[in-house]
This record gives C-alpha cells, structure tokens and sequence, in this order.
C-alpha cells in the first residue's frame, strides 16, 4: 500500500472573523474529511482562551481542500475585541 501524497491528507482552514481573522492553518484532513468544528486555543492577555469556529463553505482551491470558518461567540470564551474599549 502506497502512502498519500502530502497534498492530499491536509487541508488549508481559513479564519474569516473573530479574534483569528484573517489566519489561515494547514490541517490534517481525518479519515479524508475536515472538521466541520474547530476549537482553538490562544493566549489573550496571558490567559488561554477556547475560541470555537463553524464551518462556512469547502471549496477545492489548486487541488487541495480550501475551507472557510465563522466564529461562534456563544461557545467560545469571552474576549474584547483590539479595536473595542475595556
């Protein structure tokens, strides 16, 4: 049995809002899949902080899985947005 090729096991994960906006991340495709949810953890302030992502859309971008993720406030840790006063 021959391996996969590289391209063909990650897929590229796009963060369209939220405090990950505009961060994009190669992750591992599961069983040929990608997750529909991704939870994520930052330091905000030296605190670690979940912060959850739904999927949006999946689209094939060069041959390779391209999938965009909105954020879920209601899940996710509170945070203050940069651009927002305290």
């Amino acid at each position: 049995m021959t391996s996969p090729a590289p391209e063909e096991v990650f897929y590229t994960a796009e963060f369209i809002d939220g405090p990950l906006e505009g961060q994009v991340d190669s992750r591992v495709l599961v069983q040929g899949a990608h997750d529909s949810r991704i939870s994520m953890v930052s330091l905000v302030e030296g605190i670690e902080t979940l912060f959850w992502y739904d999927e949006v859309d999946e689209r094939d971008v060069q041959g390779r899985i391209h999938v965009r993720y909105r954020f879920d406030a209601t899940d996710s840790d509170p945070y203050v947005p940069e651009d927002q006063p305290e």
